[in-house]
């Protein structure tokens, strides 16, 4: 039996009864497989960051936790797989649409800066207020397109957001990056770690790697006195880590800065201002590094 020339298995091509007379795999996804490999390749951390429940700020984590990396050094990309509601781009404040690479005939992720690029389906639209109405398997077509059809180039970090739940972008992310590591935003009240719990379960079931839970909106720290206020309680992310047995993160304030720079579209890490957010994404962004084993000195 001839093998498959399209595919990296060779002669074990689990396509092999579906080949052309040429001996190229006419499975339609094989080409495009083997393409998201080597696009991965490239990138030497993978970080998927989900939550079972909406309204955690999973989008401003992914966005500041992914300046703070790059602010330190690392080349960092971040691909928003929201394809109902992207706010990745609003929240860095890019107006720019995605371009063309003449030579690769492949799509640039847009610049922030030096260090951080991002591909959205916001960047796509030609109106952004336009509502996308497609069902699951077009979205998963849509995410393996940003894996194979994008130039990510050599990333230290390509930091994954993603909707609420559970659903068809999470599957397609799980087994389109089967090294993805994953971290978990919740909120410390238990209408957020009942849905957060699911979740777990979900990626202990897909047999996910899970590096961690990050705690969001926990607690806020008032901007005149400094006294730290427990509006939605504190501490329900850190003893969901601990039953778990996971690694717990960091804990994330809620901080006005925060939601005037991300009106702004600046991250708030990227502020001048020193405040409670900043610091705790940097130290999320430490915490990140750690986890995953880096250090600026092994910067690629």
């Amino acid at each position: 039996m001839a093998s498959c020339s399209t595919c990296p298995s060779g002669s074990g091509c689990a396509h092999s009864t579906a080949r052309g007379g040429d001996g190229q795999c006419s499975d339609p996804f094989a080409a495009q497989d083997k393409i998201i490999e080597q696009t991965l390749s490239q990138i030497k951390h993978k970080i998927f960051v989900m939550s079972g429940k909406g309204g955690v700020g999973k989008s401003s984590v992914t966005v500041n936790t992914a300046a703070a990396l790059a602010k330190k050094g690392y080349k960092t990309g971040i691909l928003d797989v929201d394809m109902h509601g992207p706010s990745v781009p609003n929240l860095l404040g890019l107006k720019t649409s995605v371009e063309v690479d003449e030579a690769s005939g492949r799509m640039l992720p847009a610049p922030y800066d030096e260090n951080l690029s991002v591909i959205s389906m916001d960047s796509l639209l030609q109106d952004r207020d336009q509502a996308i109405l497609w069902r699951g398997p077009k979205k998963s077509s849509a995410i393996r397109q940003f894996l194979a059809d994008v130039k990510w180039g050599a990333l230290d970090y390509l930091l994954i957001d993603s909707p609420p739940g559970t659903g068809d972008e999470h599957m397609t992310v799980l087994k389109s990056i089967p090294d993805a590591a994953c971290v978990v935003v919740t909120t410390p009240q238990e209408i957020s770690l009942a849905d957060v719990r699911k979740a777990i379960n979900f990626l202990q079931y897909a047999d996910a790697t899970i590096m961690g839970i990050v705690e969001n909106m926990s607690g806020l720290v008032c901007p005149n006195c400094g006294t730290e206020i427990d509006i939605f309680k504190k501490g329900g992310g850190r003893e969901l880590a601990k039953t778990y047995g996971l690694r717990f993160l960091g804990c994330i304030p809620l901080d006005p800065a925060a939601v005037v720079a991300a009106d702004m579209g600046v991250p708030v890490v990227m502020l001048e201002k020193d405040g409670p957010a900043k610091k705790a994404f940097l130290d999320l962004a430490e915490a990140i590094i750690r986890a995953s084993g880096d250090s600026l000195e092994n910067l690629a």
